[in-house]
């Protein structure tokens, strides 16, 4: 299994209406091919800051199946004028899970 991890700053007095936003969007997620689950976050220090955990069945159901479909862009579309540029995406595999 992969790990997705999304770091977004949010563009100032925007955050309800990201997740607001967020909540729209995260269907498109739940129905893509290899989509495992997911956690979204929003940072104590820095309300501002948010980050995004998806489980992936493999690195290519995100980079070459759900980046590059139509449902993608549906999702990116009710998101991307909320935040900042510079979101932070990286992928990691477990070398250790004692997930519940």
């Amino acid at each position: 299994m992969i790990l997705e991890i999304v770091t977004w700053t949010i563009k100032p007095n925007m955050e309800p209406r990201f997740e607001a936003a967020f909540e729209q969007a995260q269907t498109f997620l739940e129905n893509a091919k290899g989509y495992k689950s997911h956690q979204f976050s929003r940072c104590i220090e820095e309300t501002n800051k948010y980050t995004l955990l998806v489980n992936w069945g493999t690195l290519e159901d995100h980079t070459d199946g759900f980046r590059q479909s139509e449902q993608y862009l549906e999702y990116r579309a009710l998101i991307s004028e909320y935040y900042e540029p510079g979101a932070i995406l990286e992928h990691y595999e477990a070398i250790y899970d004692n997930a519940l």
